[in-house]
């Protein structure tokens, strides 16, 4: 990796204010640019933006995302949107002028099954500008897909993967309460499940990220979504839960090979989730199980694992590539010795 790498944020929400934050950590990381759409973030400082401790940083945010991009960094870390297709400009704009690409956007985490073309598109792209990109974070990008991954290096046979995580989203951002529709009516969730505003998304392209690399013959994805409902009055710093309303998200992704499942994935994240903590349980020779008590942090760990990325990116071949593809380790602030 370059001794000291170029960097330029695109998207300046809670997540890409923490990756901003920890880039800022980083010695071998000199932040060049950022790029928002809202009119109050455009023109102030970044550093007074992301509420930095050590503002002003001397960069003002643009919103002029090309004339940013033409400075042409090493790399752009990119937090804007979960859907691949709304993003696609934004990514090719990126790769054109020379720039590899970490991006949060779920979808990019394995979009082989789901968007084909866009994948295919991209890594066309990539390969033509000479660098590399990839979709990541805590969930997609390494607690239901990676971890299950990497464990399963100390099987010699595996029959069935099984990931759950549990999530008190009490403590997250106002966004993601949101989205998972915490304090809303159960018949008002269903509905926006409907509609699609309503969902974590990346379950689909875990089981598919899982069942490739483990050479599970997944022919079917199938994917629920309900609403976990409040027992008890939860109240968070941005809304309140009454009982009987949704508290958020039970989703079950399952992988299916003529109609036998080899992969199941549970998500339940809501306000006032009891004992969280995410389990991987591996059932072959050997079977194996692992639990991490209270769970990853979504926030902290969603930008650790973009900003840890940064240097396998740096380095990978050119094209598309998945966080299964790329050595993740810890980027330490003072670099590599």
């Amino acid at each position: 990796m370059k001794k000291q790498v170029r960097a330029i944020q695109y998207g300046i929400g809670p997540i890409g204010a923490s990756i901003l934050k920890l880039m800022r950590e980083k010695e071998a990381i000199e932040i060049i640019g950022a790029i928002d759409t809202d009119p109050a973030k455009i023109g102030k400082d970044l550093g007074e933006v992301v509420g930095a401790p050590d503002a002003p940083w001397g960069i003002k945010v643009s919103g002029d995302a090309a004339g940013t991009l033409e400075q042409s960094a090493d790399v752009v870390m990119h937090t804007t949107s979960s859907s691949l297709p709304k993003v696609m400009d934004q990514l090719i704009a990126a790769m054109e002028v020379g720039s590899c690409v970490v991006s949060t956007c779920e979808e990019l985490s394995y979009p082989f099954r789901t968007h084909p073309e866009l994948a295919a598109q991209l890594d066309k792209c990539a390969k033509d500008n000479g660098v590399a990109l990839v979709g990541t974070g805590v969930n997609p990008g390494f607690v239901m897909d990676k971890l299950v991954i990497t464990l399963a290096a100390v099987s010699q046979r595996i029959d069935h993967a099984k990931a759950l995580r549990v999530v008190d989203a009490s403590k997250r951002r106002l966004p993601l309460q949101k989205k998972i529709g915490a304090g809303l009516s159960v018949e008002e969730f269903r509905g926006k499940v409907k509609e699609g505003t309503i969902k974590h998304v990346g379950l689909p392209e875990s089981v598919a990220m899982v069942a490739d690399s483990l050479g599970l013959r997944v022919d079917q994805i199938t994917e629920t979504i309900d609403p976990k409902v409040a027992t008890e009055r939860v109240q968070t710093e941005f809304l309140t839960v009454e009982p009987g309303q949704a508290a958020g998200v039970h989703q079950i992704a399952r992988g299916l090979s003529d109609g036998k499942e080899l992969i199941y994935m549970e998500l339940q994240m809501y306000v006032g989730a009891k004992d969280p903590a995410d389990t991987v349980e591996l059932t072959g020779h050997p079977t194996i199980s692992l639990v991490i008590p209270g769970g990853s942090h979504g926030d902290i760990a969603t930008a650790s694992v973009a900003v840890n990325s940064i240097p396998s990116i740096l380095e990978a071949p050119s094209g598309l590539r998945t966080s299964r593809d790329l050595p993740i380790g810890f980027f330490p602030p003072k670099g590599y010795r």
